[in-house]
């Protein structure tokens, strides 16, 4: 466990780097998004008593603020698998918690907060495909343009893109720091 001195030095170096962000999304336009998503989502999956799975902790942000505007009957549940705990980049998958819902037969959409390279998706979707779902759709508040990302991953919902930056906001963190942020923010360009 981190010592008080060093959790005292990352809330430090998080402030720093919050201060020095750009704005990349502001709220009234992350509003939008959430509106038009449940809108998309709301198109394909009312009616079909589907099973929402949140990812955790990225897409717990967005996935209240988009449920919030679905007015159809749905399940809920959450998957926890995460490349990046508190780093900046990511390294292999751990899962920490997979969903409980026998998702067979199910229409599932999962609700993540960022497309980036995918393969943190890519393997969520390969883990859910393997139950057998009736349809899997995906959908990511925001999508990272670059041309990285991984063959074997589907958005089919994106609320925005960003650019190819480090961003946080909206549910993302910065080391552990500002998800309750309600525009999106990218680290300086300097800062990387």
């Amino acid at each position: 466990m981190a010592s008080p001195e060093a959790k005292l030095s990352l809330h430090d170096e998080a402030d720093a780097v919050y201060r020095h962000a750009e704005k990349v999304v502001s709220a009234e336009e992350l509003e939008q998004c959430y509106r038009r998503m449940a809108d998309e989502i709301s198109a394909q999956l009312a009616g079909q008593n589907p099973v929402i799975v949140c990812v955790m902790l990225g897409g717990m942000v967005p996935s209240v603020r988009i449920m919030e505007c679905l007015d159809f009957g749905f399940e809920l549940d959450y998957l926890h698998a995460t490349r990046y705990g508190s780093a900046i980049s990511g390294s292999t998958l751990a899962w920490k918690v997979s969903p409980r819902t026998d998702l067979t037969d199910r229409h599932v959409l999962v609700l993540d907060d960022i497309v980036d390279e995918g393969h943190t998706l890519a393997e969520i979707q390969g883990a859910l495909r393997a139950q057998r779902p009736a349809s899997l759709t995906t959908a990511a508040l925001l999508n990272k343009q670059h041309a990285r990302r991984v063959d074997d991953v589907s958005v089919e919902i994106v609320g925005a893109n960003v650019p190819d930056r480090y961003v946080f906001g909206g549910g993302m963190d910065y080391r552990g720091y500002f998800r309750q942020l309600r525009a999106i923010w990218a680290m300086a360009e300097d800062a990387s």
